[in-house]
């Protein structure tokens, strides 16, 4: 009997979400990924980091991944040595199809028919963040959904990750130019594997910081907005992402914790924009806003402080 050789390894410790966001923020020098994950719904201490690493963790990584979580102190940290097919095992666990609207997502592990009128998408679990499997991406297929009947020409999906966000708006909207963007490489390649795999055509791609982007700001202004990414960038961006939404476009946030909403909208309000509609699930929002009259022209370049870990679409 063959034995399947080690491909890498993972070490899993608990954490809270306090602990889990400041991860999702931050930039480490560990030669690992990092990944949060939620254990227990709108529980602020059942949270869970997941280590992900080519090399068997040697005392110094075990080390440096128990400073990241103080409140595992006392916790031994499991340590899985992974196989390849431990990794597309794991990868589609537990990820049943979620149903939003007209929308249904699913993995290749658990294949479902497209409603009556409706579209299904095929996304699987892998090197980009966004299965629609985490409230705020399944809020905003929602809130893209209650959108159906209106008309938008020109749309932009900022910090893409899987691409989901931006197929639902060509679903919706086939008449009208999609553009999806991301700060890492490697979400725009899976963006476009993803899109393949749906039968997506005419999606632009950009690997771009925000819209700091001669491709986009080309391109602009957009009458649809939708950045799922973190409160901290959001904030940060919100005067180049106001700059290059066209005047009274629709504009759709997420990522933000709904703790998060009044410094998200204060942000997007000193640029002209103002709050439509909310939809808060669990801990999480999902804001819909309009942009002013006229085209916001910002008074200053765009500040980077604030904008690390924005590609963290989840």
């Amino acid at each position: 009997m063959s034995v399947e050789p080690v491909d890498s390894w993972k070490v899993t410790l608990p954490c809270t979400r306090a602990e889990a966001e400041a991860i999702d923020a931050g930039e480490f020098a560990l030669d690992a990924v990092l990944m949060t994950t939620e254990e227990v719904e709108d529980d602020v201490e059942h949270w869970r980091l997941d280590a992900y690493m080519e090399d068997e963790p040697d005392a110094a990584m075990l080390d440096a991944l128990r400073a990241l979580v103080p409140s595992a102190a006392d916790v031994a940290p499991v340590i899985e040595a992974l196989t390849a097919e431990d990794w597309v095992a794991m990868s589609q666990e537990g990820l049943e199809p979620i149903r939003e609207g007209r929308f249904v997502v699913h993995t290749s592990a658990h294949p479902v028919e497209a409603p009556a009128g409706g579209r299904a998408f095929l996304i699987d679990a892998g090197r980009a963040f966004g299965t629609g499997h985490h409230a705020t991406t399944s809020g905003c297929l929602r809130m893209l959904d209650a959108m159906a009947d209106r008309d938008f020409a020109n749309v932009i999906d900022v910090g893409t990750g899987t691409g989901l966000l931006a197929f639902a708006a060509a679903h919706l909207w086939p008449a009208a130019k999609v553009v999806a963007t991301d700060i890492d490489p490697a979400a725009i390649d899976v963006t476009q594997i993803n899109a393949a795999d749906n039968d997506i055509a005419g999606l632009e791609l950009i690997v771009a910081d925000g819209a700091l982007s001669d491709a986009i700001t080309a391109r602009a202004p957009y009458d649809l907005l939708i950045a799922n990414i973190l409160a901290g960038p959001l904030v940060s961006m919100a005067p180049e992402l106001a700059a290059i939404a066209d005047a009274r476009a629709t504009i759709v946030l997420a990522g933000l914790l709904e703790t998060q909403r009044e410094q998200v909208v204060a942000a997007f309000e000193a640029c002209g924009c103002r709050l439509e509609a909310f939809d808060r699930r669990g801990d999480w929002t999902i804001l819909r806003l309009t942009a002013g009259e006229t085209r916001y022209i910002p008074a200053s370049p765009p500040d980077p402080k604030g904008r690390d870990g924005w590609a963290l679409d989840i």
